[in-house]
């Protein structure tokens, strides 16, 4: 053990001496520089630090002298430093105030119109867009990133409404809402019915003078030059049907091992249609979708808006003529793009989203592109997700190594045996887990039925899982539980002294009824279990398993395991190894937490 004793410091001077380095070293993911004579770098221009101890100021300066923290020569620091006064809106209360505390910080800058919590700034927006909205009979699309993004740009919002030019309300909702969005930081609005409404809302960072006229006139002029683009996107991508963009995929690098985007869809063509009858869809549709699925990229408006890849596809296909089935599974295809998003079910449309992933999933293991600890850049954890969302919320029967298999096939032929393939199924297990413990489930119980499991049908697997959770909510499944640790635990320590004990017992040596009672128990309830699980009665299953409990419990009581007779001791360790081989066609219990 080390100890050191340390001359003590006050709280004062530790924070004068290390809060320059802090400051010089914080880390933005973009930062600006400006003035002269120093190197120092912060999300935006700095003009003051306020720094208060006890109602004091921390005195230190930010510059420097000589090669420190990775300057050369010497650094005013933009002559910066530390005191004790702060600054409120620079429009509507400029000038600098000073303050003594947190508390008195907070109230003057409230006061000088400056709102300094994020979350107060983010209910003000939000309250002022819906109460605005609701006004006219209007509702906001919920859009919290963007709420998150203009909490951050403002001081002092205030909400206004807009108006929208009439001309551009034949253009596709989502294309204004992205170009609303992206652009100019702007919310779109829905009628009751749900359709597209001719107005937007935004929030401004003063309160004008004309109560807001030169504001909202101002930012409809901005906002009819942006409809205006994507007016000409729109109406030049329609020129050109989808079909006749299938050449430029071959153009277009999907990864350097993996081909072009040609390449891939190919691979997609080929996949979805051998998973569409697993799906109950169209063969003929499911390729034909997987043939133009990819073709919007190619397009003007994604070019532009990439958010809209699909979305585009799905409306382009739709003025191509394109069979409506064929249209939806292309604006489908990437749903769910998220925990909260919906997911498709409309067959051409699930099979399509299937061939995408299995593909994705298939080419980047064999690439050598898994995911890492620290990162995913290719979004693999995601189609994981996405291909157990459409599985579970469709309750589809596949198997997953098959259809891997299927889609390894197909990839450039050095890369069809790559070892990192044989990694899909358990990254995929382990995606499910996730999954199951967000959800507040037991992922225990679905480890439990998984441990030397080959089976890879989520819908199965997951039903089996629910079982084994159910009979342990009860008291027969909580007590046959514990019975077969201590069972598992006599086995574990007997085999390693002259083990394994994997004989058939002998009913000959059964001396004690409570040794006759189990046997006769595991006779009774061995094939019955067997005869439920081949027909995924698993609840049954379960249930007929849970009857062991009390002739378990029985022949503890009793019975001496490690008889003094050899004999005896051997029959009975290959009792509860029979009894362990029987339970471990239902769960290894070893996996189940508590």
């Amino acid at each position: 053990m080390l100890e050191r004793e340390e001359p003590a410091i006050s709280a004062r001077e530790h924070i004068a001496a290390t809060m320059p380095d802090l400051l010089r070293r914080f880390p933005w993911p973009k930062s600006m520089r400006w003035g002269q004579g120093s190197a120092f770098t912060w999300v935006r221009p700095l003009r003051r630090i306020l720094c208060i101890l006890d109602g004091e100021t921390v005195p230190f300066s930010l510059a420097l002298s000589g090669a420190l923290s990775g300057t050369q020569g010497d650094d005013n620091g933009h002559h910066l430093q530390s005191g004790n006064q702060t600054e409120g809106h620079r429009f509507l209360s400029p000038g600098a105030v000073a303050v003594s505390s947190v508390a008195e910080w907070q109230d003057t800058l409230q006061g000088r119109h400056v709102q300094v919590h994020a979350a107060d700034r983010r209910e003000t927006i939000v309250s002022g867009l819906t109460a605005l909205a609701a006004s006219e009979g209007l509702a906001l699309v919920p859009d919290t990133g963007l709420v998150d993004e203009v909490a951050g740009l403002v001081e002092w919002p205030v909400p206004f409404l807009g108006r929208i030019d009439e001309k551009y309300m034949d253009l596709p909702a989502e294309v204004m809402q992205v170009s609303m969005r992206v652009n100019q930081r702007y919310f779109a609005l829905r009628n009751g019915d749900g359709s597209a409404a001719p107005r937007f809302a935004f929030v401004a960072n003063i309160v004008p003078a004309d109560d807001g006229t030169l504001i909202v006139t101002g930012n409809e002029r901005v906002l009819r030059a942006r409809f205006a683009d994507a007016r000409h996107f729109w109406d030049l991508d329609r020129k050109q049907t989808l079909a006749s963009r299938l050449g430029a995929l071959d153009a277009i690098t999907f990864h350097a091992r993996l081909g072009s985007q040609g390449d891939r869809t190919r691979r997609m063509v080929r996949l979805a249609g051998l998973i569409a009858p697993m799906v109950g869809a169209s063969k003929t549709e499911a390729e034909r979708a997987a043939d133009l699925s990819k073709t919007d990229l190619t397009t003007g408006m994604v070019g532009e808006f990439p958010e809209l890849q699909g979305v585009m596809g799905g409306y382009y296909a739709q003025h191509d003529g394109e069979a409506p089935a064929v249209c939806q599974a292309i604006t489908e295809q990437y749903m769910p793009r998220g925990p909260g998003d919906t997911v498709p079910t409309a067959p051409v449309s699930v099979a399509l989203g299937l061939a995408d992933r299995f593909d994705m999933l298939a080419a980047f293991f064999a690439a050598g592109e898994k995911p890492s600890g620290s990162g995913d850049p290719f979004g693999l954890r995601r189609a994981a997700l996405g291909i157990i969302r459409l599985i579970r919320e469709n309750s589809l029967r596949l198997d997953l190594v098959k259809l891997f298999l299927l889609a390894a096939e197909a990839l450039p032929v050095s890369l069809r045996d790559a070892p990192d393939l044989a990694l899909l199924p358990q990254f995929m297990a382990e995606r499910l887990r996730v999954q199951l413990r967000s959800e507040g489930a037991r992922y225990d119980c679905l480890a439990a039925i998984s441990t030397g499991n080959t089976d890879t049908d989520i819908t199965r697997l997951l039903a089996r899982a629910q079982a084994l959770e159910t009979m342990l909510e009860t008291e027969d499944g909580r007590n046959l539980l514990a019975a077969t640790r201590r069972a598992a635990n006599i086995l574990r320590i007997e085999d390693r002294k002259d083990g394994p004990h994997d004989g058939t017992p002998d009913a000959a040596l059964f001396v004690q009824p409570e040794e006759q009672a189990l046997a006769a128990a595991l006779d009774r309830v061995e094939p019955t279990v067997e005869k439920a699980f081949a027909e995924e009665r698993f609840t049954d299953a379960m249930r007929d398993a849970a009857s062991l409990r009390e002739p378990l419990d029985a022949f503890f009581g009793p019975v001496t395991v490690n008889d003094p007779d050899p004999a005896l001791r051997l029959n009975r360790l290959r009792l509860l190894a029979r009894l362990g081989r029987m339970m471990r066609l239902i769960a290894d219990f070893s996996q189940i937490e508590g």
